[in-house]
C-alpha cells in the first residue's frame, strides 16, 4: 500500500452515488443553528448532484471516498466553514473554491493532486490548510496572500525546494514540510535554486538538539536564506 491509499478504508470495487433521501439522512443541524453534511465512508465516486438542493451549508465531509473530482457547485455554497475531502482520489479542484469566503479550514489530505489551483489565494478567511500526503512539488503565488492562515500542512509530498509563496505567510502561521524529497546540501553545491528569502520554521519543541543544529547548518548552505526561524507552539 502506497502512502497515497494510507488510511482509505474504502473498496475501490464498490462505486456508487446517494439519492437526495440518503443525502438528507445525513444533514445535521447543530444547536447554534449551523447545519453539517458528513458523507464521509459513503464509497461515492461522484459529489451527489442532490447536494444544489442544500440551502446553507456550514460543514461538509467528503471525506474516506472514492473521489477523483469535484464539481464546479461546490463554490456556490458560500457559507462553508469547514470543507473535509481527505482521503479520496482526488487529482485536481476547480477554480470555483476559490468562492467560498466564508471557508475556515479546508482538509484536502491523502490525495492524488500534483498542484492546487491560483484561486487557493482568494479564500481570505482561510486559517487552516492541510495539503499534506499528496504528490506537490509547487504552490502557487496566490498562496503567499492567505494572511489569515495560521497552519498550513505541506508533509509528505514531492518538494525538492521550499515555495517562496511561504516567505510571504506571517512568521506565526505554523508549517509542516516534514517527509519531502528536499535537495540535499551537495545537490544545492551542483544546482542553482530559488529559495525564499525569509522562512520560519516552527514547532520547535518537536525538534531534538542534533535537529536544532543540522537546521543551522542547512542554513548556512542555503545562500539566499537571510533568516530561518524555530520558533516554540
Amino acid at each position: 500500500m502506497s502512502k497515497m491509499d494510507k488510511g482509505k478504508k474504502v473498496s475501490k470495487t464498490k462505486r456508487k452515488t446517494l439519492t437526495w433521501k440518503e443525502v438528507q439522512r445525513c444533514i445535521e443541524f447543530m444547536p447554534d443553528g449551523e447545519c453539517r453534511l458528513n458523507l464521509s465512508f459513503k464509497e461515492i465516486n461522484m459529489v451527489p448532484q442532490s447536494l444544489q438542493k442544500l440551502g446553507s451549508l456550514h460543514e461538509v465531509n467528503l471525506s474516506r471516498n472514492l473521489l477523483k473530482t469535484i464539481p464546479d457547485f461546490i463554490g456556490g455554497f458560500m457559507s462553508i466553514k469547514v470543507l473535509d475531502l481527505h482521503s479520496n482520489y482526488l487529482e485536481e479542484l476547480p477554480i470555483t473554491i476559490g468562492d467560498l469566503q466564508a471557508l475556515e479550514t479546508l482538509n484536502l489530505s491523502n490525495n492524488h493532486l500534483m498542484r492546487v489551483p491560483k484561486e487557493l489565494g482568494l479564500l481570505k478567511n482561510l486559517h487552516t490548510l492541510n495539503l499534506g500526503l499528496n504528490q506537490l512539488q509547487t504552490l502557487p503565488p496566490s498562496i503567499g496572500n492567505l494572511k489569515k492562515l495560521s497552519f498550513l500542512n505541506l508533509s509528505d509530498n514531492q518538494f525538492i525546494v521550499v515555495p517562496n509563496c511561504l516567505g510571504k505567510l506571517s512568521d506565526k502561521v505554523r508549517i509542516g514540510l516534514d517527509r519531502n524529497p528536499f535537495l540535499t546540501r551537495r545537490a544545492f553545491r551542483r544546482k542553482s535554486v530559488e529559495t525564499p528569502r525569509t522562512f520560519h520554521l516552527v514547532k520547535g519543541s518537536d525538534l531534538c538538539e542534533e535537529c536544532l543544529m543540522k537546521c543551522q547548518t542547512e542554513k548556512e548552505t542555503v545562500k539566499k536564506l537571510e533568516e530561518m526561524k524555530i520558533v516554540s507552539d
